[in-house]
């Protein structure tokens, strides 16, 4: 039994060292996404879709953002490994990178009858400029976002 306890233990150990840091940061976050085609006309330009959201938290592989709809037209934003163009406005910078879905639940609010999403996305593409500033970002966060912060009231008065 306690042998048993002991494996188990360890096994969850090795488990949460595996797993991505999360780090609670509430950032704008600006998703686009090209239409699927659903006709034979591959010469004609398709608009992009675009929406804006808020991130929930950050992790090195992943991102959990919420949005107010999780389609846009027909075109969801979570399945058939859409890719999602994606921009961050981090206090040290502006990261593009580009995510895809794995999961989405609707979340509200008891006093507010609006659903929003909540999307838990995998990172698929990020340049080695924008990893440097995102990874800066992961590990100084709350002090950048604080200089930030003060840095936006304190400078704006007369």
């Amino acid at each position: 039994m306690f042998l048993r306890k002991l494996i188990s233990d360890f096994n969850k150990s090795i488990t949460e060292r595996n797993i991505a840091q999360r780090h609670k940061y509430e950032v704008p976050i600006t998703i686009s996404f090209e239409p699927v085609r659903k006709t034979g006309r591959a010469n004609l330009p398709l608009q992009k879709f675009l929406i804006n959201g808020e991130t929930k938290d950050l992790s090195k592989t992943g991102i959990a953002f919420i949005v107010s709809s999780i389609r846009l037209g027909e075109n969801y934003l979570v399945g058939d490994g859409r890719v999602l163009d994606v921009e961050l406005k981090l206090p040290n910078g502006k990261v593009e990178l580009q995510l895809v879905g794995q999961r989405y639940e609707p979340i509200g609010d008891e006093h507010n009858s609006a659903t929003k999403y909540l999307i838990g996305a995998k990172i698929v593409r990020l340049s080695e400029a924008d990893r440097e500033v995102y990874e800066e970002f992961l590990l100084l966060g709350k002090k950048l976002q604080k200089n930030a912060h003060s840095l936006n009231f304190g400078t704006d008065r007369s």
